[in-house]
């Protein structure tokens, strides 16, 4: 009877553990911005340029009005008809398979449960143990915002962001666009709202 408590205890730390490791952190975008800081006189104006892929893009121009609310808190205009620089926003998306039968390749990490046995005969012991956050395939999305000059073609701002799936796009886009333009070159890691893929 002394052992009934024991397997309770037991159970009990089983599941905080198990639930410990469902618990998910929230998404995070690695930002690379490529280019110094531009010079940009306040009033500047912009017009997108879309690559022929992405005419027929639904989304595309929501995520065009993302980056208009970023570059208008940074005082650019668009301005279709004459704009002075030209931005280019694409996105992607890529699925890494792993030939293992989990996405995390050799089995990856795990949550097991196990309840042992006392002595002198008792109870045998019931084990389960099953993968987390494995699958077939992990899929990554990138935007890239380009910026450049149209009467030098030189580009004065360039920046991605990368993360899993689980966020949506135009959330890649304000992590790319993030203290635009005086965002310094470099690599950081910028947290994300958890929302669904677009």
């Amino acid at each position: 009877m002394a052992r009934l408590p024991y397997c309770h205890l037991l159970l009990a730390l089983s599941a905080a553990a198990l639930l410990g490791a469902c618990a998910t952190t929230p998404p995070e975008a690695t930002v690379q911005v490529f280019t110094a800081q531009p010079r940009l006189a306040a009033g500047s104006t912009y017009r997108h340029e879309r690559l022929p892929s992405q005419a027929g893009q639904p989304n595309q121009a929501e995520l065009e009005a993302t980056v208009d609310a970023a570059l208008a808190r940074a005082g650019l205009r668009r301005d279709d008809a004459d704009g002075r620089l030209a931005v280019q926003l694409t996105t992607r998306r890529d699925e890494v398979h792993s030939p293992w039968g989990g996405g995390w390749g050799w089995g990856g990490p795990s949550v097991g449960i196990g309840i042992g046995g006392g002595s002198g005969g008792g109870f045998g012991g019931v084990g389960l143990s099953f993968p987390i956050g494995g699958g077939a395939a992990r899929a990554t999305q990138q935007v890239e915002v380009l910026l450049r000059d149209l009467g030098t073609g030189q580009v004065v701002f360039q920046s991605q962001a990368r993360s899993g799936s689980g966020v949506s796009t135009a959330l890649l886009v304000q992590a790319a666009l993030r203290d635009f333009p005086n965002a310094p070159p470099g690599t950081l890691r910028v947290p994300l709202a958890a929302t669904t893929v677009r």
